[in-house]
C-alpha cells in the first residue's frame, strides 16, 4: 500500500530515503526505503504510526502520521544547507526579532546595515550546543507553504535558548550573516522602520513580492499557486503545469478563491547577498534583480546623494504603521508588483488628496491584488488572469471585456495611481531610454536633448542592457489626464518604459520610470542618477 511519500524543502522527491516504521499490527519495525518518485510503500493496516526518517545529506527526524488507504501522507526532509530569516522579517527601531537558523554546524552571527556601504554594528557570536547537529532545523510534514516553517519551535523551550536581538536605532535595511567553521555563508534580510519619522522621505520595500516569488517549500505564486501536486517533482519540466501548461499564464486560469496562502515564515534565498558581493557589483541570479539585492542599490544611491531616508516594509503600510502624511516623498522601486487594496488607497489617497509626491522607480509594480493576514503572518494573492494571447489582463466570467491588469480586474487599474501600467511588450528585454521632453525641469544639468539616450548602463545581469527593461509600463486610457512623456526606452515592438510625470489638485505629484531595471542604473549611469536626483529635489522644495 502506498502510504505517502517523502520530499525536500523544495518538493523534490527523494528517492531512497531510509524509514523505519513502529505501531499497531507491527510485531516490530518494519524498514522500508522510498522509491524513485519518493513513493512509500508498505504492508499496514490503517491507523496511527511512529516513524523515523533518514537520508545522507538530509536532516533526520522522528514524525507520527494517521495512514488511511487512499490518502498518502507527504513527509518533509531538510537538506544540509544554511539558511535563516528574521522573524518577523520586519520591525521598528527597538523592536525584537527572533534569528531562525538551520545550520548542520556552528556558526557565527553577525548584524549588518546596508546602506553605500555593508557596515557591521556589531558581531553576536557563535551559537552551537552540546547535541550533535543541535542547530539543525525540522520541517513540518505537508504543505508548509501555507503555515511557515515555525523554527526554533521544537526543542527550544527554555529561555536560555532564546535566539532574539533588538533593532538598531536608525532605521535601514538590515542583514544577518551567518557563517559556518567550514566556510559556508548566508545572509538573510531585516527591515527596520524608524520608531518615529525622522527623515522627509520614506521608501517603501516590496517585501511582498519577494514572498509572492519565494518558492521554499514547493509553491510560490509562480509555483503551484493553487497548491502542491499529489506527487513531489521528479522532474521539473515533465511535472509542473508551469512548464506543461500550452496557454499563456495558464498557472493562473483557476478564479481567485483557488489560490492558497504562501506564508512569510519561511527562509527566502532570493533575497540572500554574498559574503564579497559590494552595492556596486553587478547583481547576479534570476531573482535577487527583483528582491532586495537590487533594492539595496536605491538605498546606497540614496545615501551616495545625501538623501535620508526612513524604509519600510509593505505590509506596515497596510497596517498603518507607516504614517505617509509625515512624508513629502515616498519611493517604490523594483518591482513592488503585490500591493493590498488598503496599501492602494492610503497612497492614493495622499496624493491626490494630500498633497504627497511619488516616485515609482520600478516597473509592473502595484499590478496584482492580495490579501494579508497579520496574525497568520500569510498573503494570498488575487491572481487570477484569463489571457489569451499573452496580454496582462483578464477574466474568465467576463471573456469579452478588457483589463489591464489583474489589479484592474479586482479594484482599478494601477496607471491611475502610476500614471502607468505593464504591458507584455518589452518583457524580458532591455535598452536605453530616449528623450522626448528635454525642456521638463526633470532633464535640468544633464545636457540631454530631444532623442538623446541615457540608461545604457546597469548592474542587472539577468536582463543587461539598459534601464528600461525586464517589465515595463506605458501609459494607458487609465493614466491620469495631463501625464507628460518625458522618455520612452528603446525595446522591440514599442515596448519601451515610459518615464512620465503628473501633477494632482493638491499639489501632489507623480513621476514614474516604469521599468525594473531603472534601479541597477542608479548607481552606474550619470543620466539616469542626475534625472532621479532632480525629481527627488523638485519633490522635497515644492
Amino acid at each position: 500500500m502506498l502510504i505517502g511519500f517523502v520530499s525536500d524543502e523544495y518538493y523534490v522527491a527523494l528517492p531512497d530515503t531510509l524509514l523505519e516504521i513502529d505501531g499497531p499490527g507491527l510485531s516490530g519495525p518494519l524498514v522500508v526505503r522510498s522509491t524513485s518518485r519518493g513513493g512509500i510503500y508498505a504492508d499496514l493496516t490503517p491507523g496511527p504510526y511512529n516513524i523515523t526518517l533518514s537520508k545522507p545529506g538530509y536532516g533526520s527526524k522522528r514524525t507520527t502520521a494517521d495512514v488511511v488507504p487512499g490518502r498518502p501522507q507527504q513527509f518533509r526532509l531538510l537538506s544540509d544547507a544554511l539558511l535563516g530569516y528574521m522573524w518577523p522579517k520586519w520591525t521598528s527601531a527597538g523592536g525584537r526579532g527572533e534569528f531562525r537558523v538551520h545550520a548542520v554546524e556552528q556558526y557565527h552571527l553577525s548584524l549588518w546595515r546596508y546602506g553605500l556601504q555593508k557596515e557591521c554594528i556589531r558581531p553576536l557570536g557563535w551559537y552551537d550546543e552540546h547535541g550533535p547537529r543541535a542547530t539543525m532545523q525540522i520541517l513540518p510534514d505537508g504543505d508548509f507553504t501555507q503555515t511557515g516553517v515555525r523554527w526554533n519551535e521544537e526543542g527550544y523551550g527554555g529561555s536560555q535558548q532564546a535566539q532574539t536581538l533588538a533593532a538598531p536605532d536608525e532605521s535601514g535595511l538590515y542583514y544577518l550573516h551567518a557563517k559556518t567553521l567550514s566556510g559556508r555563508f548566508f545572509a538573510f534580510p531585516w527591515v527596520v522602520a524608524p520608531r518615529a519619522p525622522k527623515a522627509s522621505v520614506a521608501v517603501l520595500v516590496s517585501t511582498n513580492t519577494w514572498n509572492a516569488y519565494n518558492a521554499f517549500g514547493g509553491r510560490s505564486n509562480y509555483l503551484n499557486p493553487a497548491g502542491l501536486p499529489e506527487q513531489p517533482i521528479v522532474n521539473a519540466r515533465q511535472d509542473l503545469d508551469r512548464y506543461r501548461s500550452q496557454e499563456p499564464f495558464g498557472l493562473w486560469r483557476p478564479r481567485d478563491d483557488a489560490y492558497l496562502p504562501l506564508s512569510f515564515d519561511r527562509p527566502d534565498p532570493s533575497c540572500h547577498v554574498p559574503e564579497t558581493a559590494q552595492v556596486s557589483d553587478p547583481i547576479a541570479g534570476r531573482l535577487p534583480p527583483v528582491a532586495a539585492p537590487a533594492e539595496w542599490r536605491l538605498l546606497a544611491w540614496l545615501e551616495r546623494e545625501g538623501f535620508a531616508y526612513d524604509l519600510y516594509a509593505e505590509a506596515q503600510l497596510d497596517a498603518g504603521s507607516l504614517p505617509l502624511e509625515a512624508y513629502q516623498v515616498l519611493i517604490l522601486a523594483v518591482h513592488p508588483e503585490y500591493w493590498t487594496r488598503r496599501m492602494y488607497q492610503r497612497v492614493k489617497a495622499w496624493v491626490y488628496e494630500g498633497g504627497g509626491r511619488l516616485l515609482y522607480l520600478g516597473g509592473n509594480g502595484l499590478n496584482c491584488e492580495v490579501e494579508l493576514d497579520g496574525s497568520a503572518g500569510t498573503m494570498r494573492c488575487l491572481t487570477h488572469l484569463y489571457s489569451r494571447a499573452g496580454e496582462m489582463g483578464g477574466d474568465i466570467d467576463q471573456p469579452d471585456r478588457s483589463f489591464e491588469s489583474r489589479l484592474h480586474r479586482t479594484y482599478e487599474s494601477e496607471a491611475n495611481l502610476l500614471g502607468v501600467v505593464c504591458t507584455e511588450t518589452g518583457i524580458m528585454t532591455a535598452a536605453p531610454y530616449e528623450v522626448r521632453a528635454a525642456s521638463h525641469w526633470a532633464f535640468e544639468g544633464t545636457m540631454l536633448r530631444d532623442g538623446d539616450r541615457f540608461g545604457a548602463t546597469t548592474l542587472h545581469e539577468r536582463v543587461p542592457g539598459g534601464a528600461s527593461g525586464h517589465e515595463t509600463d506605458k501609459r494607458s486610457a487609465s493614466s491620469p489626464p495631463g501625464t507628460e512623456l518625458l522618455a520612452k526606452g528603446l525595446n522591440p515592438d514599442e515596448g519601451g518604459a515610459e518615464i512620465v510625470c503628473y501633477g494632482t489638485a493638491s499639489a501632489g505629484a507623480v513621476f514614474s520610470v516604469g521599468s525594473i531595471t531603472y534601479v541597477s542604473a542608479l548607481l552606474v549611469d550619470d543620466g539616469v542618477s542626475r534625472i532621479t536626483k532632480n525629481v527627488l529635489h523638485h519633490f522635497l522644495s515644492t
